[in-house]
């Protein structure tokens, strides 16, 4: 019985989400459709170029056209750091919003989920180039994302952009670069200012447990370097849950194999390279300059258990009044919350999704 109650606590905290929240958890059989745009000649903002630029996505729905004929259901959901077009198919997302008479219910609403540059399916250093993968950032990760929608799937105005963790910060560029593109934007467990502090400190730990390793071979490994390992430890503190590690790993034992299999698990499921690039893609993000110039409304939630965004700093009250229709809600710590990676537990917060997809929609 003892064994067995451990087996069950570890399996609920290899549940729970750090920085790549949801990633690594199953996905339900929803009808998703597959589908690739590619983009040639790609200027990133380093003035790097890559011949080709693939980026895959995922869609649930139908497109529903207006009178002039114009897309007007898309919502476009975006994931976090080093997840995937699947992250947020997971159950305690998907199967709270997607079914009928939910908020993003597939029969009223077309939902796009894609890769990201150096995720998933889609363009990545492991593909090949390794170390000489062009130097992405959230904005060229936004840019690519405009023209996929524009240019591919022909969408010109979305209903809603909801982005966790990576996908909240490129909410925010979205609302800048492009604004009223979307009729509202959803950013869920992120500030709108750089990257610095103790956030950017793990980063660059973890990054550099890789690059000062002298197995990584400058990104020409034949093998994962063991840096990689203790890179993603860091991760596991950075989305750490306090309350729910302590009640699902009370013992000695229940902490140390959780932290066994969840190494073992992350080590065998990523790539070096990959890592340092979707990690370091953050370093030169700062929206807090023209938050002026996101004119819709925006549903803007963190939690108090966020370690990588402690509400301790006070950034996100003093920057939401620079919204010009913005709200800032803090969900308390509760046994429904899971730290950084409450931005996927969608029924704690799903009536503030209501709430702005009423208060955006036609008046």
């Amino acid at each position: 019985m003892a064994s067995c109650n451990l087996f069950k606590a570890v399996a609920l905290l290899l549940c729970a989400s750090p920085l790549i929240a949801a990633a690594q958890t199953s996905a339900p059989a929803w009808p998703t459709v597959a589908g690739d745009y590619t983009i040639p000649n790609f200027h990133f903002g380093t003035g790097e170029i890559l011949p080709e630029l693939k980026l895959h996505y995922l869609t649930l729905g139908q497109p529903h056209r207006d009178a002039s004929g114009h897309i007007d259901n898309a919502v476009l959901l975006l994931h976090g750091t080093g997840g995937s077009s699947r992250s947020l198919l997971v159950p305690q997302f998907s199967e709270v919003l997607f079914g009928p008479g939910q908020p993003l219910d597939i029969t009223k609403y077309y939902l796009i989920f894609p890769d990201d540059i150096g995720h998933g399916d889609s363009s990545k250093p492991s593909d090949g180039l390794h170390a000489r993968f062009p130097h992405y950032d959230y904005d060229d990760m936004v840019r690519s994302q405009h023209q996929m929608l524009t240019d591919g799937l022909h969408i010109h105005h979305l209903r809603l952009i909801f982005g966790t963790s990576m996908g909240c910060m490129q909410s925010f560029v979205w609302g800048e670069t492009y604004p009223g593109f979307a009729s509202a934007l959803m950013p869920m467990a992120c500030l709108p200012v750089p990257i610095a502090g103790r956030n950017r400190m793990m980063r660059y730990m973890a990054i550099e447990a890789i690059r000062q390793d002298p197995a990584w071979k400058n990104g020409e490994y034949t093998a994962q370097p063991p840096g990689l390992k203790f890179a993603n430890e860091i991760l596991l503190i950075m989305g750490s849950s306090p309350l729910q590690m302590q009640k699902n790993a009370p013992t000695r034992q229940a902490a140390q194999q959780y932290v066994d299999q969840y190494v073992q698990r992350t080590f065998a499921q990523t790539d070096a390279n990959n890592f340092i690039y979707y990690l370091d893609s953050s370093r030169n993000y700062d929206p807090s300059q023209h938050l002026d110039r996101i004119t819709v409304p925006v549903m803007w939630i963190n939690s108090a258990d966020d370690f990588i965004n402690p509400p301790e700093l006070g950034i996100a009250e003093k920057m939401v009044p620079q919204l010009k229709h913005g709200r800032f809600v803090l969900i308390p710590i509760s046994d429904a919350t899971r730290g950084h990676g409450t931005h996927t537990q969608a029924a704690v917060w799903k009536q503030y999704m209501v709430e702005l997809l009423a208060e955006s929609g036609p008046k």
